[in-house]
């Protein structure tokens, strides 16, 4: 296999031909390693052997420079849940260009998309606008510190929360450093402060005395408590409700704030992910989808809990600014796209992918393969597995695995449909049954073809176990 060719057979409607051609990604790519480390600029790009460089979009469907065409199951990791070139967006954004990009003073538009948070999510009485969902957990956890005066964090093992220290800690854990017992604080990246470390305890997923235990213990240096109640890179295993129960008593009893990271899930309903499963967080944090498609952040929560970040009657407790916060075009994409997020919308998006994850476990039951879907809502994702795993450590995925996912995802790339091999997919708005019926039939025709998958699949599991 070349670098620029992919061998596959294409499926009709998307890919035409038997292979796909990335030439023209292959000559994009020679020049960014000249101007960016390993040539891009983003950890989550995939290369494929190389990266693909997209050139438009439409709907549900990606186009890159080498003109192939793709059905998008990444959807911007999540972010484009109306698909691509949303055109009430797009108009709105238009109208707004004449107008102005950003200014150091507020504007309307920030008042209309707070009051949609805090008329749907009955957790949310103020509203605080970031640029990034890495910027929003990062806020709501100095929020934490400001409100308890205390520094230490409690999180899920293997749970991802963006690109602050803390929250980074046990992100990417291995059987190699997680320890025997009790989950142990693993740095991310090398050169992590000990002191962070320190002050971030971790959490069994699912594991409701030993957490309890863990929680109690440290009960007394904790601010808070960071969740996402269905984590994506800790293999999308929905929290249970026996444990988001121990949650709530914990928190309530000592003091700590709990944080639901909506930055993913709140698409999960109309309401957000921690109505539908019952938490009733003191902060939420919010990105992805409700900015239509810019970059957004925002925390949310109780009127006690958002008072540090007050500065109408002076200092706050919690100073907290940037120069793109609460930007115009933002505001405008995010409200709009929002009124377009109606429970109707919802109950489509969540069948498309009840009847993803049904098809998988058909596939896997005809085809007598360990295979499996988890995730809710409109999020779902692959695991080589018989059953879908209820803690990060049985979702872990070892090397042949790994290799496995890779080559499923591959064989789906040239069929003309685009998953991750590694995090979640999910489903779009202008996605229809029919989709999710050819992308299931795409996936059953990689399966089918993969050379000895039964044996391979079994050994991945095998070395799971080891």
């Amino acid at each position: 296999m070349s670098d620029s060719t992919l061998q596959e057979t294409a499926k009709p409607g998307h890919n035409s031909g038997t292979t796909l051609t990335l030439d023209q990604s292959h000559k994009n790519y020679e020049t960014a390693q000249s101007v960016l480390p390993g040539g891009t600029t983003r950890a989550t790009i995939k290369r494929t052997p190389v990266p693909i460089y997209m050139s438009h979009s439409e709907g549900a469907y990606l186009h890159d420079v080498d003109g192939n065409r793709y059905l998008d199951f990444v959807g911007n990791y999540t972010a484009a849940i109306h698909g691509s070139l949303f055109p009430p967006v797009a108009e709105a954004l238009k109208r707004q260009l004449d107008l102005g990009t950003c200014y150091a003073n507020p504007t309307e538009w920030e008042i209309k998309l707070a009051g949609v948070l805090a008329d749907r999510i009955p957790a949310v009485d103020k509203v605080r606008f970031m640029n990034s969902g890495t910027e929003a957990i990062l806020f709501a956890v100095k929020a934490a510190r400001a409100y308890t005066g205390k520094s230490a964090i409690a999180k899920l093992e293997g749970a991802y929360h963006g690109g602050y220290d803390w929250v980074e800690v046990s992100e990417s854990s291995t059987p190699e450093n997680w320890g025997e017992g009790d989950p142990v604080s693993t740095p991310y990246y090398e050169g992590m402060p000990r002191s962070v470390l320190e002050d971030t305890v971790v959490l069994p997923v699912n594991d409701v005395e030993n957490s309890r235990r863990i929680l109690e213990a440290n009960a007394d240096r904790l601010a808070c408590i960071i969740v996402d109640i269905m984590p994506s890179r800790a293999g999308l295993i929905r929290l249970r409700p026996d444990y988001i129960g121990m949650l709530h008593e914990v928190t309530k009893a000592h003091g700590i704030v709990l944080i639901s990271d909506e930055v993913l899930n709140f698409r999960y309903s109309y309401h957000g992910i921690s109505h539908a499963f019952g938490l009733k967080p003191d902060l939420i944090s919010f990105g992805k989808v409700i900015g239509g498609g810019l970059p957004i952040g925002a925390v949310g929560g109780s009127n006690e809990v958002m008072s540090v970040f007050d500065s109408s009657q002076g200092a706050p407790k919690l100073k907290q600014g940037g120069t793109f916060a609460a930007n115009p075009l933002s505001m405008v994409a995010g409200y709009t796209s929002m009124q377009y997020l109606t429970p109707e919308v919802f109950d489509h998006l969540n069948a498309l992918g009840d009847q993803v994850r049904t098809g998988i476990a058909m596939i896997a039951r005809d085809l007598d393969l360990q295979l499996c879907a988890s995730g809710g809502g409109s999020i779902f994702r692959l695991h080589l597995l018989a059953e879908e795993p209820t803690g990060y450590r049985a979702a872990w995925t070892p090397p042949k695995a790994e290799t496995l996912m890779k080559e499923i995802a591959s064989g789906l790339l040239t069929r003309g449909y685009m998953i991750p091999s590694d995090s979640s997919a999910c489903c779009s708005v202008p996605m229809t049954d029919d989709d999710i019926g050819s992308f299931l039939s795409a996936l059953r025709d990689v399966l089918t073809n993969m050379p000895d998958a039964k044996a391979r699949i079994e050994a991945s599991v095998a070395e799971r176990a080891t």
